[in-house]
């Protein structure tokens, strides 16, 4: 009898031990910083570039694409999403590096695989989707390379929950005769952006939440 105790035991423990691994330990982690203030100048400069050059203006499908994400705390890790979303890709010369990609993120719309705990991260608590509804980013920047074997390397400005920072990750973009996309898993710091649960729950809560972007925009046939 002892014996067999001591084996659950231990079984016990390993599925704890499985439970509690952080999701985000393998993926790589975003840079996350501050962001600088837009100008009038700056910003139409970067059109007329984008004009002169010619470029294609492609949109995001959303319903072949997707925005995930995985949070978790020390007991296990919960998945959730965000439905509602669109964007563009301008893509300039069939060249990533010389393209831009701006995505607008409906945060009312998220679920996650608790229906409970959706209701909760929608809250003051977490992302208070009733203040913030939108979340939104604007590359900056993209460019060839990136860690984990990733094709590039993007910045640009991403708007969360009331907060502005300039967040660079890596990401696999394609060039398609039909299509551009563009994939991408990396972790940011949720306190990063001013998600911070009050009181002593928040500490059994990971910081570091996996972001999963799976994008597409179709090109126009000609």
């Amino acid at each position: 009898m002892r014996e067999i105790l001591r084996a659950v035991g231990l079984a016990v423990l390993v599925a704890g031990a499985l439970a509690c691994e952080d999701p985000a330990k393998d993926k790589a982690k975003a840079t996350v910083g501050d962001a600088p203030a837009a100008t009038a100048t700056t910003t139409a400069a970067a059109t007329n570039t984008a004009v002169m050059a010619g470029s294609e203006s492609l949109k995001i499908d959303p319903q072949a694409s997707k925005v995930e994400f995985v949070g978790s705390k020390v007991t296990g890790k919960h998945e959730g999403s965000f439905p509602t979303f669109s964007g563009t890709i301008d893509l300039v010369g069939g060249k990533p590096e010389s393209s831009k990609i701006k995505v607008e993120i409906d945060t009312t719309s998220m679920k996650t695989d608790d229906e409970k705990l959706t209701k909760h991260l929608g809250s003051p608590d977490f992302f208070d989707t009733q203040k913030y509804p939108k979340a939104t980013f604007e590359s900056t920047a993209i460019k060839a390379g990136g860690e984990k074997g990733a094709t590039h390397t993007i910045t640009g400005t991403l708007d969360l929950h009331g907060a502005k920072k300039t967040i660079t990750f890596p990401a696999t973009v394609a060039v398609g005769a039909d299509a551009v996309t563009a994939k991408s898993e990396f972790s940011i710091n949720r306190k990063d952006f001013g998600i911070n649960y009050a009181g002593k729950p928040n500490d059994l809560i990971r910081d570091d939440v996996v972001i999963k972007l799976d994008i597409k925009a179709p090109r126009k046939k000609t």
